[in-house]
């Protein structure tokens, strides 16, 4: 196994194509890393239910492989049109010896978003852990290229779904349960082609330190994931090919991250080893700096 961390995943991915939205990991060319043949549990969310927005490919994935194989049942949201890639995760879920419940759907539904809770707990009797994942990727050329649907469209799921899954999360929340959000390394250097995502990540880092407050009281810890450039089918909605090709190099570490990479920070986050973490926004963004 390479350890050095500028050459240990793939540096340049030649050939790779666009896709229209949603994206599909099937279709990717160089395919994705969610650490299946290297992530080893430990034991560590044993017993534990968790919900996984986006948890049909990327690093959705890749968060429901590792909560697996650390012993917990794994629900996973995603759209309807990703079924082949939701197929291919409960696979690997239930090779771990854990159950999986797929949940297809669109979180923009606002009454969506209380069924997905709903269907979890009457499944597997409570829920532990919510991972709010799913996100919409929008770009730019310019500020009048803003499509106002698309800008709501984004806020919608990248926002709003997130406060109301956890609106229909925490009843059923007990203490020592968590909430784990995904942001991006875009909430802070807002790159001016995606201005409107990037107004969606910097709402979730905000978001996720006002319900850390809110909800400490109660014992539910509540943190966030900011990624830099990872290898998920969001990548080829979003960019032409040249650009994907190059995805991550103009980091200081020179590549883009895999979502294999990124696991055991959301593991961390949602076991008792992360117990007095809350409030926190931790940068997986292959040195690019978030201060």
């Amino acid at each position: 196994m390479n350890d050095d961390p500028r050459t240990s995943q793939p540096t340049s991915f030649p050939g790779e194509k666009p896709q229209p939205k949603p994206g599909f990991e099937t279709e990717m060319r160089t395919k994705p890393d969610h650490g299946e043949e290297t992530y080893i549990g430990k034991g560590l969310l044993e017993g534990k239910v968790a919900l996984i927005t986006g948890g049909d490919s990327g690093i959705g994935k890749a968060v429901a492989i590792a909560y697996a194989r650390e012993g917990a049942n794994v629900a996973v949201s995603y759209l309807a049109d990703e079924q082949a890639d939701a197929d291919d995760t409960r696979s690997l879920v239930e090779k771990a010896g854990r159950r999986c419940l797929l949940l297809p759907g669109d979180i923009r539904d606002r009454d969506l978003c209380a069924s997905l809770v709903g269907r979890t707990v009457e499944e597997f009797g409570g829920i532990d852990i919510l991972v709010n994942n799913a996100a919409a990727q929008t770009t730019n050329e310019d500020l009048a290229d803003i499509d106002d649907d698309e800008m709501q469209a984004a806020f919608q799921a990248n926002v709003f779904a997130m406060i109301r899954l956890a609106k229909a999360a925490v009843p059923h929340m007990k203490p020592g349960s968590s909430i784990v959000n995904t942001t991006s390394v875009q909430a802070k250097v807002a790159t001016e082609k995606m201005i409107v995502y990037a107004a969606t990540k910097g709402a979730i880092s905000s978001l996720t330190i006002g319900l850390s407050n809110l909800l400490a009281p109660q014992g539910i810890r509540v943190n966030a994931v900011a990624p830099g450039p990872v290898w998920t089918p969001i990548q080829p909605i979003a960019k032409d090919a040249e650009t994907l090709e190059t995805l991550g190099q103009n980091t200081p570490l020179g590549r883009a991250g895999q979502p294999g990479e990124l696991a055991a920070a959301y593991v961390l986050l949602a076991s008792r080893e992360g117990s007095y973490m809350s409030g926190a926004v931790i940068p997986i963004t292959g040195g690019m700096p978030m201060y």
